[in-house]
């Protein structure tokens, strides 16, 4: 995991400037008692227990706080006490892309991972372009793969990419990261020479080295069919 992670000196940064716009929005909108009061302030001695932390270059410690802080806060939301709005401040952009054909366990623990770098935009591939690389038409044509990977939690924006060009989408979102998956044929050296030489410069290729959630969409569709022959 801790390869997954990224600069946590940048995270921790990120999170303490998110955390300052939402207390203070917290503040405006409270409508608590004294107990509710207290459970605020401790929030905000957390806060400032991490920006101590960033300062003496303790990140870890420093998220760890700061964890606890956005708790606190998110409690008092749910229970009715206050309102705010999360809002990531100079959040990194991540971008994926991929075919989401079937979606299974594996792709939800791909997108998650790859959003705790920052915001994330995921571009889905072209009917077209699945067939040409893969000999085969997928499952679930271009606008229903983009709806249901629109629709997954950890996404901020999904997009169907170039039909002819797949560095178009990178270009669009002009991404801080690439994630890669471990089954994606992609070969990052190459890949960053192609980057660079349309300018696109100081982009983080990661790859997940081992494959999350333990499915595949081969192996289910092989599954499926399987079944249907018992049958």
């Amino acid at each position: 995991m801790s390869e997954w992670l990224g600069d946590p000196s940048e995270r921790l940064r990120t999170y303490l400037s998110s955390f300052k716009l939402a207390v203070e929005e917290a503040e405006k909108n409270f409508s608590g008692g004294a107990r509710e009061r207290e459970v605020l302030e401790l929030a905000r001695r957390y806060y400032e227990d991490a920006r101590y932390s960033y300062e003496k270059g303790d990140y870890i410690t420093g998220l760890i706080d700061v964890a606890y802080a956005e708790g606190l806060l998110d409690a008092l939301r749910i229970l009715g006490i206050t309102g705010f709005t999360w809002r990531r401040v100079g959040e990194p952009r991540v971008f994926v892309g991929g075919t989401f054909d079937i979606i299974h366990p594996g792709h939800i623990a791909l997108l998650r991972e790859a959003s705790r770098f920052g915001k994330l935009y995921v571009v889905v591939a072209r009917d077209s372009n699945v067939k040409r690389f893969k000999g085969h038409e997928p499952v679930n044509d271009e606008n229903t793969r983009l709806e249901v990977v629109s629709s997954i939690r950890y996404v901020y924006q999904a997009f169907l990419g170039d039909e002819i060009d797949y560095l178009k989408s990178v270009e669009r979102v002009k991404p801080d990261l690439i994630v890669l998956g471990p089954d994606q044929f992609v070969d990052e050296n190459i890949l960053a020479k192609s980057l660079e030489s349309r300018g696109l410069k100081d982009i983080r290729i990661v790859r997940f080295k081992e494959k999350l959630g333990g499915h595949s969409t081969s192996s289910i569709i092989k599954k499926i069919l399987e079944s249907r022959c018992r049958c």
